[in-house]
């Protein structure tokens, strides 16, 4: 079964890095999990009026609204089946701040919508759009698009000027031999909101009978696209 992110890129996943292949080029099928440790070197915010919104999405596990360097770090990268049969493959970042935080996000295929959505927070209630590139060093970017918002029968695209456009882009350090990643969030009124800088090392780990820990899945699912 090909990854969620080897269906999005087509032929362009082989342009990627060899380690950035194998972290993202695995399905619900292999098994395994890319458990990400390191060190964020930064964590930041936008001007002081983007706090109080920060902390409201933080709330869902959605945004950061710290700053800080030297922040230990991790992110858990299972793929898994959800509820309504999608490959799904989480997204789990954990910093050590002052107070620890989680930033929470379930990426799956859309056939319909031709690309990846990512579901975030705990209760999925953006759906956003996702358009993947490949950079020249073979790195991998992920973009955010369109946003929807679900909450019951509730269902509308989510106006930009109270959300924000994330800029993610991962790639392997030859040098360092280490994983890198820098993610930018920003409004297109209000400016920068948060985003992050760092690196990290991976452990494969082995999904064992008991499947993918509970504590990694969303507290509700959204079907809709």
């Amino acid at each position: 079964m090909s990854s969620i992110y080897q269906r999005a890129l087509g032929s362009d996943f082989g342009r990627l890095h060899p380690q950035i292949q194998r972290r993202f080029g695995f399905s619900s099928a292999d098994g395994i999990a890319a458990i990400g440790a390191g060190t964020m070197d930064a964590i930041w915010h936008g001007a002081p009026y983007t706090v109080p919104f920060l902390y409201l999405g933080a709330w869902r596990r959605i945004m950061l609204p710290e700053q800080a360097r030297d922040v230990p770090f991790r992110i858990d990268n299972y793929a898994y089946l959800d509820d309504f049969g999608r490959e799904t493959v989480t997204w789990i970042r954990r910093f050590k701040t002052r107070k620890a935080r989680r930033f929470d996000a379930y990426m799956i295929y859309s056939a319909r919508r031709g690309k990846v959505v990512d579901y975030l927070g705990t209760h999925q209630h953006l759906a956003v759009d996702i358009d993947l590139s490949v950079d020249k060093g073979g790195g991998l970017r992920l973009k955010s698009g369109a946003q929807l918002f679900y909450e019951g029968p509730v269902a509308f695209s989510f106006p930009l000027l109270f959300s924000g456009v994330a800029d993610v882009h991962e790639w392997y350090d030859e040098e360092a031999r280490r994983f890198r990643i820098e993610v930018v969030v920003h409004n297109r009124t209000w400016g920068p909101l948060f985003g992050y800088r760092g690196s990290f090392d991976i452990e494969w780990r082995t999904v064992g009978a008991g499947g993918v820990p509970d504590d990694v899945k969303p507290l509700r699912l959204e079907r809709r696209e």
